[in-house]
């Protein structure tokens, strides 16, 4: 006899399309915790541009998985699975239900279909790498990396260097594809049944002026400044993961010289129309998501797919 698995909910979506709203909205209605699905909301001190929910909404709904590590740590999407798998076996215990919300799609990939081992980094050949980037360019290699490995290269923005090289090195350590060494398998498939709830506003237009609106509110609340604190530390540089997201990693090229202000502000809205753009392609791969427009009853419409899935 099979035993029955317990439900999970997931609620995503590209970045400003609502999905921290709608699931501070099913909590509040809902037997449920809450478990952040973001890789830059994992650090303390990324607060403004990462959208973090304020301290108010966080007391009053908490989110597991925010502000646990500091920015000169390097969190993973391996070490994101065993938090997540522990944090949800914590609330389902307690007799409430899981409800996982973000936007981070490595991290929704290695929760759901698991990790398989990579081969650990070779300093030979990563320093090969980097020299060979250096002379001919993060368009080249990108290139190099279509041709050996088209299904990662397509995941990964040529303007993404590291990810870009690690994809390459892990071709070159074991001669297969990295994507071929991501698998789906029994044991290490979720052991829950999951409601996906996708959440988008009908066109892209409009996703793309909240971006711009988002990115707007927070220079406002003071996005340099925190960039500012971050950067006089001196202990951060910005190659590690922290400093990476979108955002941040165009604020750091500005604070060290690298851009102009302007350069800056438009660098850092393109990046985060094509971290939206990439997003949409993980998404579209999911046939088992429900996707929910724009509209005036959407989180009525969230509410009772939630029902109905619970039973």
């Amino acid at each position: 006899m099979s035993i029955a698995r317990p439900p999970a909910l997931f609620v995503t979506g590209p970045t400003a399309s609502g999905k921290t709203e709608l699931a501070l909205a099913l909590a509040e209605h809902l037997p449920c915790e809450l478990i952040s699905v973001d890789s830059a909301l994992v650090y303390r001190g990324l607060d403004i541009g990462t959208a973090k929910p304020s301290p108010s909404v966080l007391a009053r709904v908490p989110h597991r998985l925010v502000d646990i590590c500091d920015p000169s740590e390097a969190y993973s999407a391996a070490r994101f699975r065993e938090d997540a798998l522990a944090a949800m076996a914590e609330i389902t215990a307690a007799g409430r239900v899981p409800l996982l919300v973000g936007g981070t799609m490595l991290y929704w990939r290695a929760l759901v279909g698991g990790l398989s081992p990579l081969p650990a980094a070779h300093p030979e050949i990563r320093a090969a790498l980097a020299e060979r980037h250096a002379r001919e360019g993060a368009a080249a290699m990108h290139a190099w990396l279509t041709e050996v490995d088209p299904a990662s290269a397509a995941k990964v923005h040529p303007n993404d260097p590291q990810r870009v090289q690690r994809a390459l090195e892990v071709f070159l350590i074991s001669g297969r594809p990295m994507s071929e060494l991501w698998h789906r398998d029994g044991g290490s498939a979720l052991p829950y049944r999951v409601l996906i709830l996708v959440r988008s506003p009908g066109e892209r237009a409009i996703l793309h002026r909240r971006i711009a609106a988002r990115l707007q509110g927070m220079w406002a609340a003071g996005f340099e400044e925190e960039g500012r604190r971050l950067y006089a530390r001196g202990d951060l540089h910005a190659e590690l993961p922290a400093l990476r997201s979108v955002g941040y990693r165009q604020l750091w090229a500005y604070l060290s010289g690298e851009l102009s202000r302007e350069e800056m502000r438009e660098r850092a809205l393109i990046a985060t129309r094509q971290l939206a753009k990439r997003q949409y392609t993980w998404l579209r791969a999911e046939p088992e998501a429900a996707w929910l427009w724009d509209g005036a009853r959407v989180e009525q419409e969230a509410l009772a797919r939630v029902e109905a899935f619970l039973g």
